[in-house]
């Protein structure tokens, strides 16, 4: 009679001890944050960008809410496994969100790429909120842009109109590389100088 108690007592406790630990673990799964694994490329060998302030090169990992900047001629690229992966452009401040099957980017500075995604990319930039799928890229400030009906869109909202502005320093490289032509020119053509219409020739001592 007491084998049988004890039998019964000892298999309560394994169950209870079982149901415990099986809880226990799930508890701990949930607490642990969404990660990624970060690579990095630029011109040096031991290009570095940096996470939360962090100085972080390939193999770091990268986890959710993390704000990622990248310096001038570095890339970084994201890998969030079933997620997906982006890529930050040179001179780039992201910071990521995400899950096991969804992405989100607050953009303030440079542009994203998204190499690959289960889902949209939800992207919120200076100029507002849009989704982007694989292959699709999008910029902190884009630039402003005439429309097809030749109307500049403020695309940045600085409140100023700046669709010309590539073609005025066309215009300014233009008008300055032809004064250096004729100022070469000019010289070029020797040391005489007419005056008053062929009257009087001025030449230096010779």
């Amino acid at each position: 009679m007491n084998s049988k108690l004890w039998i019964r007592r000892s298999l309560t406790t394994g169950l209870m001890v079982a149901v415990f630990a099986t809880y226990s673990m799930m508890a701990l799964a949930g607490d642990v944050k969404a990660s990624g694994e970060l690579s990095v490329s630029g011109s040096t060998a031991d290009a570095a960008v940096t996470v939360n302030g962090e100085s972080a090169r390939s193999g770091r990992t990268v986890f959710t809410s993390s704000t990622i900047v990248t310096p001038e001629n570095t890339v970084a690229t994201i890998n969030m496994g079933t997620a997906g992966e982006i890529q930050l452009a040179p001179n780039s401040s992201v910071t990521v969100n995400f899950d096991s099957k969804n992405i989100s980017a607050d953009v303030s500075a440079g542009s994203i790429t998204v190499l690959r995604s289960a889902a949209p990319v939800a992207v919120t930039t200076a100029a507002g909120k849009s989704t982007l799928g694989s292959g699709d890229s999008s910029a902190a400030a884009p630039d402003d842009y005439r429309d097809s009906n030749g109307k500049c869109i403020d695309a940045d909202n600085d409140g100023k109109l700046e669709c010309d502005k590539g073609a005025a320093w066309w215009l300014f490289a233009l008008v300055t590389g032809g004064a250096v032509a004729g100022i070469i020119w000019a010289t070029s053509q020797g040391n005489d100088i007419s005056l008053g219409g062929g009257g009087t020739v001025v030449s230096p001592v010779r």
